[in-house]
């Protein structure tokens, strides 16, 4: 299971009467949201029904292995108690708990393995934060940087990943027990050097961690295709960009993941009612485990820090048939 969860949740998909469109998680880049203005979430974001354990076990009764958890996403908010930058849950917050070692003790208890998703290159909370090299190409937002807060032509990333980026991987990689997989995302901006980099860091502090293929310039443990992708059969890995989202790429140790939403957005938003059935998702995690492909099913927590009903009742209803 995977879980998206951040300040974005409390806006469930809309701001000021606009929608987010497809990917909730996107709305501070999508509707260009000032940080002065985005930053407000955080004096009511108290997820007060939040149960770390109750999510766990539905996940564990729901057959899943394991969990990767946002710990920051591209809005460059923490969900977990950074030293680094107060911009994160603990500090910022009225909840003042950290969420992230909650949901490891809980994955420690239950014995389900615990994984963490951080976003390595955009940083839209940040003026060096990454992807400003990248806005000829399309995304879920407006520009894959932050482009209407902060200068283009101004940005240093390098700033950015020594400062903010690579410290609070060491802090994650340190202080939340055994992590067994480490989720990276969408590299824009980073170089070769800089994956490298974050990739020595998290095997020092962490030996057994498996890294996923999104950390960029070909370094990982396994790969991770698209967002939602469901391939007919295995494929060759052929003039493979290495950077690129989907398809697939050469897997050092025959490892595969598909990352997929239960409806369509990867964030809570309340408007998106587009669910999957059981019997879809079924299908599609015997036709993915049966081509070697593990299915990552994503969950968005709402504002309160709830697993929305429908997912719950899909995920319960998916195990029994």
């Amino acid at each position: 299971m995977m879980i998206h969860w951040g300040l974005y949740s409390l806006l469930a998909g809309e701001y000021k009467g606009k929608s987010a469109g497809n990917y909730a998680e996107w709305i501070q880049s999508r509707l260009q949201i000032p940080n002065a203005e985005y930053e407000k979430l955080t004096s009511i974001f108290n997820p007060i029904y939040f149960d770390a354990r109750e999510i766990v076990a539905l996940a564990k009764n729901c057959g899943m292995q394991y969990l990767v958890v946002t710990t920051k996403h591209h809005d460059g908010f923490a969900m977990y108690h950074s030293l680094v930058d107060s911009y994160n849950i603990y500090d910022a917050t009225p909840f003042h708990r950290d969420v992230i070692a909650e949901f490891a003790s809980a994955c420690d208890s239950a014995g389900l393995k615990f994984g963490v998703y951080y976003s390595q290159d955009l940083d839209w909370h940040e003026p060096n934060g990454g992807g400003y090299t990248a806005n000829d190409v399309e995304s879920a937002g407006t520009t894959w940087d932050n482009s209407w807060d902060f200068v283009q032509h101004d940005k240093d990333f390098s700033q950015c990943f020594h400062d903010k980026i690579l410290p609070q991987i060491k802090e994650i990689m340190t202080n939340y027990g055994e992590i067994a997989t480490a989720w990276f995302d969408v590299p824009m901006t980073l170089n070769l050097e800089q994956s490298q980099e974050i990739y020595d860091v998290v095997k020092s502090l962490q030996p057994n961690c498996l890294i996923n293929s999104r950390l960029g310039n070909g370094k990982y443990d396994y790969v991770s295709l698209g967002d939602n992708e469901i391939p007919a059969r295995k494929n060759e890995a052929k003039d493979v960009d290495y950077n690129a989202l989907g398809g697939f790429k050469p897997s050092p140790n025959g490892l595969y993941e598909t990352a997929a939403t239960m409806n369509d957005s990867w964030g809570f938003s309340y408007r998106d009612q587009n669910w999957k059935s059981p019997t879809e998702i079924h299908q599609s995690k015997n036709h993915l485990n049966h081509l070697g492909i593990n299915y990552l099913l994503n969950v968005g927590l709402d504002g309160l820090g709830r697993v929305p009903v429908p997912a719950a009742e899909i995920l319960r209803e998916e195990v029994r048939i």
